[in-house]
């Protein structure tokens, strides 16, 4: 027992000198490993696949990339560090000759989408190509995009307001109640009010690659993504890792 107390003591001694050694820990390595995760695409649809334990999530497939770094922007240059990304092929003759010029500096053709990424930028350079290979199941990702547009609609919709009842007498059904007090005889900014309702940019944290298809840039995350099919969708690097 005391043989095994030692070694177990030398191998916890070990373990962490190597993690305090040469300055680098855990959380810095696992954050090399993600340091290219951001990507364009477009959203193809929903569907549910069974993981590896046997559950049956669902998941939304989207068809990521290829994307072209186009321009790299440093802190002495542009004030910050950033890279961008092109997405998309484009009709020369729709591009306006400011953004020919761009291309051209990277022998590219015309894209139709540029996105900048500010982090997970490290040893990105000017005309790299980003794939869907570039990531790995277990991933986690933020995904922007731009909510589906529902038009003009009433306080239920919108905001989820109760209504008022349904049977004989009532007066009021669907339609909002009172605007405010009287004191103040005017309808305070900022009050939930029937409106234009979506195409507002949403972010859904968090998600999960569940797989990723490199031959046909395809990826797989699970749960929803904003916006309607074929919308167009930025993946990144999650900034709020569980777990980190």
């Amino acid at each position: 027992m005391l043989d095994l107390r030692a070694n177990a003591a030398e191998t916890n001694v070990a373990s962490n000198a190597r993690v305090r050694g040469h300055g680098c820990s855990e959380r810095e390595a696992r954050k090399d490993e993600r340091h290219v995760k951001n990507i364009i695409g477009r959203k193809v649809g929903m569907t549910s696949v069974f993981l590896d334990d046997g559950r049956f999530v669902p998941v939304t497939v989207v068809e990521a990339g290829p994307c072209l770094v186009t321009q790299r922007k440093t802190a002495d240059t542009d004030g910050y560090e950033a890279v961008q990304l092109a997405f998309g092929d484009a009709n020369a003759k729709r591009v306006s000759k400011p953004m020919l010029g761009h291309f051209k500096k990277t022998a590219a053709a015309p894209k139709k989408f540029l996105r900048e990424f500010r982090d997970g930028i490290d040893g990105v350079e000017i005309g790299q190509t980003v794939t869907v290979a570039d990531f790995t199941i277990g991933d986690r990702v933020d995904v922007l995009g731009i909510s589906k547009g529902h038009g003009f609609s009433g306080g239920i919709k919108r905001h989820n307001f109760s209504g008022g009842g349904a049977s004989h007498g009532s007066m009021i059904h669907r339609q909002p109640a009172s605007n405010g007090d009287t004191n103040a005889g005017r309808t305070v900014k900022g009050s939930r009010r029937p409106g234009h309702y979506g195409v507002d940019r949403v972010t859904h944290q968090n998600l999960e690659v569940v797989r990723a298809d490199a031959e046909r840039n395809l990826l797989l995350l699970r749960g929803p993504v904003p916006g309607a099919k074929n919308a167009l969708v930025v993946i990144q690097q999650s900034v709020k890792v569980k777990g980190s």
